[in-house]
């Protein structure tokens, strides 16, 4: 059996809590529709079928920026549900603007830190997947060590997805990319769904900052892994 880290002790944290702009929209947003559509954090097990109100899968997005891809992708995929995780009050404040102008129904929003959500919030075995598109890089290699994607956090992860369900990992960091893809393969409970890198799911758009990469000839890295059954 795999032996799983104790993330209890205080951790690195992977974001700086950097003050930005918050619009007059943004604020009355986070004002009026978070004790909506947001779960306030606790450490103790969240029901995600009470939170939704319904029986689906569950899909947690780390990091949801903005929330321009979170918005898409619940709305095409009505099926599913999807608990989305930020620290950042502009991007919550801009999610949640999304969510009434196009009456998105399946997204939750907790606005705290991803690694003590994950310990103390999502029980195991309970995800269908897990998104985490272009987390901040940490490309100075003296702040390597803040990147979220490390093996005791990939290793609490992994136990939280049901059997068959996926971790996908996108940057457009080459050197992260080669990290992401280092760590998802030695965690036992996964196994990786292509033969190194997997080409972008349908499911995943184009950012404007990743089609704007692309045309000056950036690369950009997805990595898929299933939890093995």
């Amino acid at each position: 059996m795999t032996e799983i880290p104790d993330l209890s002790k205080r951790h690195i944290r992977s974001y700086v809590l950097r003050q930005g702009r918050v619009s007059p929209a943004q604020q009355r947003a986070c004002e009026t529709l978070l004790p909506r559509f947001g779960i306030a954090y606790a450490a103790q097990a969240l029901d995600l079928e009470q939170a939704f109100g319904r029986s689906a899968p569950k899909i947690l997005e780390i990091g949801f920026g903005m929330g321009d891809s979170t918005a898409t992708i619940a709305l095409a995929h009505p099926e599913n549900d999807y608990l989305a995780l930020e620290v950042h009050t502009p991007g919550v404040g801009n999610l949640l603007k999304l969510i009434d102008s196009q009456q998105i129904s399946n997204i939750r929003i907790i606005q705290h830190d991803a690694v003590e959500v994950l310990r103390d919030m999502i029980a195991a075995n309970t995800l269908e997947g897990v998104h985490i598109f272009f987390p901040d890089p940490w490309h100075k290699a003296r702040h390597n060590k803040r990147r979220l994607i490390q093996a005791p956090f990939i290793a609490q992860l992994a136990t939280k997805l049901k059997p068959g369900g996926y971790i996908h990992v996108a940057t457009d960091w080459q050197d992260y990319a080669e990290q992401v893809l280092a760590v998802l393969a030695a965690e036992p409970l996964l196994e990786n769904t292509a033969a190194g890198y997997a080409p972008r799911p349908d499911y995943r758009p184009f950012t404007k900052f990743e089609q704007r990469g692309i045309r000056l000839g950036h690369g950009v890295w997805d990595m898929v892994f299933r939890r093995r059954k």
